[in-house]
Order: C-alpha cells, then structure tokens, then sequence
C-alpha cells in the first residue's frame, strides 16, 4: 500500500473531501498546519495556533476547529477570521475531533493537551449558535453522523467506549446518550470515525493501524488496515465515495520508521456519504 502523500505528521488527523473541490485535506495538528494535494501539487497552510478538523462552507472557505475556537480559513490566501471564541482562556487545552452534521451544523471536541482525565468537551456550532453538548471526556473523538442525521456518535479514546446520542430534527441532542461500543475489554482504543453509505460506523483504533467497520447493532463486519501504526481517522471520497483516507501519527512511537505519520488512501469495499456544508 502506498501513502497518498509523503509528509509525515507528528499527529495527523480531521481528513475531509471537499465534494467541490474534489480534494481531500487533513491536518498536522502539533506541528499547527493543514495539507492537502491538488494532483501531483502539495499545498500546505500554516497557523499560529493547533488546528484539528473543518467542515466546507463553500469553494474556497473551510470552517476549522482550532485550540482557540472555530476559526473561518479562505483557501486562497489562508487568513483567518475568528468565528465563535471556545476555551481561549484555558491554555490547557486544544481541539481535537470534529465534523459536519447533517443538518449543517458542526460539531469539534477539546481536550487537555496532556490527555489530562475529564478536561475534554464537544460543542455543537449551529447558525451562529455554540453549546457544549458532552463534558468530563478526556481523550475526546470518533464525531459521526447516521445517514439520517438523527443519530451523533463519539468517543472517548482512553475508556474506549464509543457512545451514540438521539438527536431531534434540528441535529440538538434529544435524551441521554447510549453505549454503543465498549473495547476495554480487547484493550482497543477508538479514535476518529466516520458513518458510510449503509450506517456502519467506520472507526480508526489508536495503536491497531487499522479501520474497523461495526455495523448500526455494533456488530463489527470489517477490518482495513494501514501501515500507520497510529491510525487517528479515516474520510471518505473519490467519486463514488470509496477512496479512503486514513490519518496516521508519529507521536507516541518512540523510534517511528518513514511508515509512521502519512496518510493512506484504501479503497474501501463500501462507499460513504458526502460532507454536508456547513451553514454558517
């Protein structure tokens, strides 16, 4: 398997496909950069702060979640306009997972930047309205989305359970959340995860180097693995919604070979959903 690009991250993750643009973009989230590819051209944007994942807003706009809130990038010229200000007086922590909801919201979570125990949260952005909908997390992740929008999933890294959370009509969380996956037991750590075409949730494991597909009953029915020991998140494109690209990470591997931080492109033997935009 060949990597899609050849620039290692310390900690890859929040790949996306810009249905537009026909591109996928992922972040390097220590080293404070977004890279993308545009056919045999790197591109790469740089920021004064840790960035983690983004929704599309338009051509040439990408909301991001960054460790000061959620910030608007215009693509051409990579400024940032500030857009809602989230946990910017804690130094403690940054942003960490986040993706588009059906209805055009956007979710992205926080954590301490020393995975420090219940510091994470997950806010929902919602037309200019931002609530924290999850508290006392503390490796906060795998954000996704049933087909039918009526059904958020995220999990927590480091008690490796993966939740699912009703949502009413508008995409606001309408009762408790429910347990979906428990992995303790096989000592597994979900990270970032991503919902196809046929409601699997598609589930990156920390450590494994692997994706892992369990289906709406939380019965697993797949395993693609990458040569990215730390797979962090996989993002569904191409045009019939079957390339996937999977983040890997440096970090944590004490002596990491030229395998460790690239992103993967797989093909997946199911296809996904494209990203909603966002609806600012």
């Amino acid at each position: 398997m060949n990597a899609y690009d050849d620039r290692p991250c310390e900690l890859g993750e929040g790949p996306l496909w810009h249905p537009e643009r026909r591109q996928f973009f992922w972040f390097d989230i220590l080293n404070r950069r977004l890279l993308s590819r545009e056919g045999a051209r790197s591109r790469e944007w740089r920021f004064d702060r840790m960035a983690s994942a983004a929704g599309w807003v338009d051509y040439d706009r990408l909301l991001i979640a960054t460790e000061m809130g959620l910030a608007l990038l215009d693509l051409r010229d990579g400024g940032l306009s500030e857009v809602a200000a989230i946990e910017a007086d804690d130094p403690g922590t940054r942003s960490n997972d986040g993706r588009a909801d059906r209805q055009g919201g956007f979710w992205f979570s926080t954590m301490g930047k020393s995975a420090e125990a219940g510091r994470g949260s997950i806010y929902r952005y919602y037309r200019g309205d931002v609530r924290r909908i999850v508290e006392g997390l503390t490796i906060s992740n795998g954000i996704c989305f049933s087909p039918d929008g009526r059904t958020a999933h995220y999990s927590c890294t480091k008690a490796a359970t993966v939740w699912r959370q009703p949502l009413d009509a508008d995409g606001w969380p309408e009762g408790p959340a429910q347990l979906f996956l428990d992995l303790s037991s096989e000592g597994a750590n979900p990270d970032g995860a991503v919902v196809d075409a046929e409601g699997g949730v598609c589930c990156a494991l920390w450590g494994r180097g692997a994706v892992r597909r369990y289906d709406p009953n939380g019965r697993q029915t797949h395993e693609i693995a990458v040569p990215g020991r730390h797979s962090s998140c996989p993002a569904f494109g191409g045009d019939d919604m079957r390339d996937m690209l999977v983040t890997t990470a440096k970090e944590g591997i004490e002596t990491p070979d030229a395998l460790q931080g690239l992103p993967y492109l797989v093909r997946a033997p199911f296809p996904g959903l494209p990203e909603p935009r966002v609806i600012l």
